[in-house]
């Protein structure tokens, strides 16, 4: 093996010194706009010479020149396992995979002839390329999967064919024990009652547990695209349950999950027959003229568009105060999301919708690759490969509760938001008849951005500001789209950063934050309590059911468990 290691390797080192001299006697190649110009005849000598550098390293590593790993590739969690660079030939195939991967991400940034969104639509597809092609994901070229394989006397490849084989047959990856958890379980567990329910949305009301709470009352309006319990997971991770203990009169609303009867639903529907409704619905119930909400991803663009309504129509004062969850009004840098709004990609949810909705699971699978490394490649090496049992993880049982989409609204969403950006065109958008213009929009608003939010990006949430022209408090939290928000103080995690003067940008907000350890949750609740401190004993209606509207069920209702 040594010997033909070494013919391999001299084999290799020839043909590369061949090519370089090739390329260096030749230089009057035929040029090819945007494949063979002198870049790409310099890209490609740089890797003749980096591929030479690594097989030297590995015929000879005493007398080569030591290679040097980037921080990302030093902290790559695939090749923690030490089997990776112990191992001569194990390193070289690390090694090589490292180099063809930044060969062929750089090659994207110097592809000519492109606009940017063509080359952001290149450069994801590289990295998605670059990922599924990863040696880890392969059993030949794994070490733990040989170990494991020749350890187990490959019983690990049949219990991970079991768990392939059952994830084909529901369409859909898994991630964790789906047996761990259920909703009413031990997920959404805080106490309440479902007091209406339309075609459209459950309303649920929280048993409070102080004597008195704030006379302003708050509705938390959740995104459609998934089940509401991530604001009231586990209770000592549960949203809802700490803004109950904080003092106030909870409302969430809980949306169905799409099916043929909502073909015709629109956006107009989630603004007049949901957030205006359940806005109302409150107010009349508590005899109270107005209410907080919160809107989280696309709910909180719905309730931008819904403040927007409610100003045009003389009507802001029914909203005391909008918070907003990593949302989005202005689309102009949404992220990668935008590299799945093309025609092409709108005629497949058509497709794939021919009673009128979108099943969740191509959603789902939408999300898994914006992050195809931890939520696609991991689970192929751990569960497929290695045979691993799934650990129970509340957060990813939720990620893998899908609910389906109106399909009419759904394109009209990725058409006139992600990819025209209508909704900060004043007047390009109307709800009812009723033109949305953002910048009349002078609510209180409290806007949560997450530093490492992939789904909607801190820059864009943070175009907020630019739009809206009533107070603005903007907080910046460590992590990502859930993390960054599913953030209870006592757990300690992370920091946020604050700011009086928004800036010009999220850069400038930045420059001049001061970081804060821990939750940004205390903060939000002071921020509340500024809004209205007054408040009032818990009787009558303020107890769920026991007012105009009487309970038609204990939470978490009906609708978050419809599949």
């Amino acid at each position: 093996m040594q010997h033909w290691t070494w013919v391999m390797g001299r084999a290799q080192q020839m043909m590369l010194e061949a090519g370089l001299q090739t390329m260096q006697e030749t230089p009057a190649l035929p040029i090819i706009p945007g494949f063979t110009d002198q870049r790409t005849i310099e890209r490609a000598r740089d890797f003749w010479i980096d591929s030479m550098k690594l097989w030297q390293h590995f015929i000879a590593p005493d007398l080569a020149e030591p290679i040097a790993e980037t921080a990302e590739q030093e902290r790559d969690k695939r090749f923690k396992a030490p089997q990776w660079r112990e191992n001569p030939v194990f390193d070289w195939i690390r090694q090589s995979y490292f180099l063809v991967s930044d060969h062929l991400l750089r090659g994207v940034e110097s592809v000519e002839g492109i606009d940017d969104r063509q080359r952001e639509q290149l450069r994801f597809a590289t990295r998605g390329f670059v990922d599924a092609m990863s040696p880890s994901n392969f059993p030949a070229t794994n070490p733990l999967v040989l170990e494991k394989t020749l350890e187990s006397g490959g019983e690990n490849l049949l219990h991970g064919l079991q768990h392939m084989l059952a994830d084909l047959s529901k369409g859909q990856l898994t991630h964790t024990d789906p047996d761990a958890f259920a909703v009413g379980r031990n997920l959404a567990m805080t106490p309440g009652k479902v007091i209406k329910r339309t075609p459209l949305y459950e309303l649920i009301q929280y048993t409070p547990t102080t004597p008195d709470v704030l006379a302003v009352p708050l509705v938390i309006f959740p995104p459609w695209i998934n089940r509401f319990y991530i604001l009231d997971l586990t209770p000592e991770k549960s949203f809802i349950k700490w803004a109950v203990d904080q003092g106030l009169t909870v409302f969430v609303v809980s949306w169905k999950s799409a099916d043929s009867t909502m073909k015709d639903v629109v956006w107009d529907d989630y603004v007049e027959a949901g957030q205006i409704d359940a806005i109302d619905t409150i107010r009349d119930l508590l005899k109270v003229d107005s209410v907080h909400t919160i809107g989280y991803c696309v709910a909180g663009t719905t309730l931008a568009a819904t403040l927007a309504v409610l100003a045009a129509r003389g009507q802001a004062d029914r909203v005391k105060s909008a918070t907003f969850f990593t949302a989005q009004v202005d689309f102009s840098r949404a992220g990668e999301l935008l590299n799945f709004v093309d025609d092409e990609q709108m005629q497949r949810i058509e497709q794939l919708s021919p009673e009128g909705f979108l099943d969740g699971r191509y959603m789902a699978a939408t999300f898994n690759l914006l992050r195809g490394r931890d939520l696609i490649w991991n689970y192929v090496t751990n569960n497929y490969l290695l045979g691993q049992d799934y650990a129970p993880f509340d957060l990813l049982h939720w990620n893998g509760d899908t609910t389906n989409l109106p399909t009419k609204w759904h394109l009209s969403y990725l058409r006139d938001l992600y990819r025209d950006n209508l909704l900060v065109k004043p007047g390009a958008l109307a709800i009812a008849g009723t033109p949305i213009d953002l910048g009349q929009v002078t609510t209180p608003c409290y806007i949560q951005a997450g530093r490492d939010d992939h789904i909607a990006p801190a820059e864009s949430v943070w175009q907020i500001t630019r739009h809206f022209h009533g107070p603005l408090r903007f907080v910046l939290a460590g992590s990502g789209h859930i993390a960054g928000v599913v953030n209870p103080p006592a757990a300690g995690k992370y920091q946020f950063w604050t700011n009086p003067e928004l800036g010009e940008s999220l850069q400038d907000f930045v420059a001049g934050a001061t970081e804060t350890k821990g939750s940004w949750w205390p903060d939000w609740i002071d921020w509340i309590r500024a809004q209205d401190a007054t408040t009032v004993p818990v009787k009558g209606a303020r107890r769920p059911g026991k007012g105009r509207l009487k309970s038609l069920g204990d939470a978490p209702g009906d609708y978050v468990k419809a599949k």
